[in-house]
């Protein structure tokens, strides 16, 4: 299916599609780079101190600080052992690997990791730093509130409200006696074949800069009070533009489109003053100017040069997981490509004994020099200082140890309610009404796996039970709460239900989980719910029809084409991935005191096989669409093109 020109699909009556407007960032087009304001003024006092800890360190030391293993595959003890600067856990890393470890538990393991760094045998003791990959509240926490994923928080246009889930996450981080966070995630997400897509806040540059910002002031504070914790922008760059959305691919973009587009979150949040940056597994090649950058990992012009020279970034530049391996020549416990390129913490999870003796190696037969070694563990050095580490331990904060800390329902709720979009409400479908039978159908009407999404417990999110998550409920619990047991009726799959008994039916769709490359749709398959998704297709199907009401609710992690299945309902609702608070999807569904308020961030496709807001996409519903109940509107019958077993056009 080729097309010749960006369309967006005419509706009957849509009062409420328009494009959002172009920004100002979009209007004020950069040429070059810009030199940015340092958050953090360089402290005289500070750096003269880092200077004499780095000259009085062995390179055994330095590269030590410089190494980032998986709690997984490290002991405290060997903490002590290899001067380890820090620490990580993955997804589905907990401590003793019991998913169910509590809140005390975690900050008693951080606990040991500290007092072991500082048992090595060094002139000056050096403070250990965690990281975890906090994107959507405390995730791998079982009994941690989970906020909705980006991509439905982007629908909010409401940056006060992420900064305070920036607020909350790091409290839940420092409960557990965590003091480093994996986010925020600064893609700007071009195509939705990309796994990684729901981890964008919006295709519109100047909403992510302006989200970036604002959970980095969240998240970071002051940087030494009870609740703050380290933010990293990540990442860089240029993630979200990969040719036909591959994870970790090759973003064929132009000095212009990465300065003004995928750049614009990084100028912000650094402004903002984030301590690290994350390197991107991705690629940039320049192609029309003839220019390959190759490997972020790898590219000195873009780490060094660009990023730490002409943006000013003085923070710590930390790899990502095993990326080093995918810079060419480099394996997962040598790189020093990467290191040279400015990579200053490297995260090695398994392999970390060995990159040490690598790295040691190529340091003393000059392929590394001791000056890139020392400008990487000052930065460490820089970051460990102005975070509060070297004054007092983590487990000095208030909140160390504390389950209650991890808990954030209000917040999460709220986010919910401003977060899912109102696609479709013909004859006034909803709000549902008290007192009258609803029947609610679809496995994921009763699954918070398939609420929370990928990165949710575990790295895939899909290996997880409802009661893994000791907190939260699903819509259904939470309809039931709402409306009352007599009054809500669950049917799984609908068979043998007669539907004319209702008065509504709620359908409750949704893809299961994924995180990274797993939840990439390669090219050229369709980008179409129900061909990935039949069974919620025929489950449409079953209940339509029927002279009953029918609404949808749709859990997905991107703006699918799904035509076919608004055709089949006569209220739809883009939930996105909403997190364990259900509770405020029901109350936006019930209305009464809220309505819905969300508007897309991203534009909805028209087609199986348009995948962003390029020549050539077919536009549903534009970005910055949303219906209410205060802004009625009637969607006419949407177009049903063939469905395409393949794509025949490179999107």
């Amino acid at each position: 299916m080729t097309f010749r020109k960006t369309k967006l699909l005419p509706l009957l009556l849509l009062a409420g599609c328009a494009l959002a407007p172009m920004s100002a960032a979009a209007q004020q087009e950069r040429t070059d780079w810009p030199a940015l304001t340092a958050a953090y003024a360089p402290d005289a006092a500070m750096e003269a101190r880092i200077a004499r800890i780095v000259a009085g360190m062995t390179l055994a030391q330095k590269v030590g600080q410089m190494t980032q293993p998986d709690v997984r595959y490290i002991t405290p003890e060997e903490v002590t052992q290899y001067y380890i600067g820090s620490v990580l856990n993955g997804g589905g890393a907990w401590p003793a690997m019991y998913k169910h470890a509590t809140v005390a538990e975690w900050a008693a393991l951080s606990d040991r990791y500290h007092d072991a760094a500082l048992a090595a045998d060094m002139t000056v003791k050096i403070p250990l730093i965690w990281g975890t990959d906090a994107v959507h509240g405390h995730n791998n926490v079982s009994g941690a509130t989970l906020f909705p994923h980006n991509i439905g928080l982007g629908a909010a246009h409401d940056p006060q409200l992420i900064e305070r889930i920036g607020r909350a996450t790091a409290r839940q981080v420092r409960a557990t006696g965590i003091t480093w966070v994996f986010a925020p995630t600064l893609a700007v997400g071009e195509n939705r074949r990309w796994g990684r897509t729901y981890e964008s806040y919006s295709s519109d540059p100047q909403l992510v800069a302006e989200y970036g910002e604002a959970l980095v002031r969240g998240l970071q504070g002051n940087l030494t009070g009870d609740g703050d914790v380290v933010a990293t922008a990540k990442h860089y760059m240029g993630d979200g533009g990969t040719f036909n959305g591959q994870d970790q691919g090759e973003a064929r973009a132009s000095l212009s489109e990465m300065i003004n587009r995928h750049g614009a979150g990084y100028y912000s949040t650094i402004e903002a003053g984030v301590q690290t940056v994350m390197a991107s597994y991705s690629s940039w090649n320049d192609v029309a100017a003839g220019h390959d950058y190759g490997k972020m990992h790898g590219s000195r012009e873009m780490l060094t040069d660009v990023l730490k020279d002409r943006l000013g970034f003085d923070g710590l530049v930390v790899s990502d997981w095993n990326g080093i391996e995918q810079v060419p020549g480099c394996t997962k416990a040598e790189c020093a490509q990467a290191i040279n390129a400015g990579i200053d913490m490297i995260m090695v999870p398994e392999d970390w004994k060995a990159f040490i003796g690598n790295t040691i190696a190529d340091v003393e037969a000059g392929r590394i020099p001791m000056s890139r070694i020392d400008d990487a563990v000052t930065r460490i050095l820089r970051v460990k200082m102005r975070s509060g580490l070297f004054d007092r331990a983590p487990a000095e904060s208030r909140y160390n140890g504390q389950a209650s800390a991890v808990a954030a329902t209000d917040l999460a709720r709220e986010a919910v309610r401003k977060s899912v979009v109102l696609l479709k409400n013909n004859d006034r479908a909803l709000p549902l009404v008290q007192g009258e039978k609803i029947l609610v159908v679809g496995d994921s009407a009763d699954s918070l796996s398939n609420q929370t999404g990928g990165w949710s417990l575990t790295w895939q999110g899909n290996e997880n039970v409802n009661g893994d998550f000791a907190t939260g409920a699903t819509l259904l619990q939470a309809l039931t709460a709402q409306f009352g047991a007599d009054n809500i009726v669950y049917s799984r799959d609908a068979v043998g239900v007669d539907v004319t008994r209702f008065a509504k039916v709620v359908v409750v769709l949704g893809e299961t989980p994924y995180a990274e490359y797993h939840g990439d749709v390669r090219f050229p398959a369709p980008v179409q719910y129900s061909h990935r998704r039949p069974n919620d297709l025929a489950l449409l199907y079953a209940v339509s029809g029927k002279g009953v009401p029918v609404v949808s609710v749709l859990y997905s992690g991107r703006p699918a084409y799904a035509n076919d299945l608004i055709n089949l309902s006569d209220a739809f609702v883009a939930a996105f991935l909403p997190g364990t608070e259900g509770a405020g999807l029901a109350d936006v569904l019930s209305g009464g005191r809220y309505d819905f308020a969300g508007r897309l961030s991203f534009a909805w496709p028209g087609s199986a096989c348009s995948t962003g807001e390029h020549a050539g996409d077919v536009v549903q519903f534009a970005r910055g669409f949303g219906l209410s109940y205060a802004r009625p509107a009637t969607t006419g019958e949407l177009p049903l093109p063939t469905t395409p077993g393949v794509c025949d056009a490179v999107d």
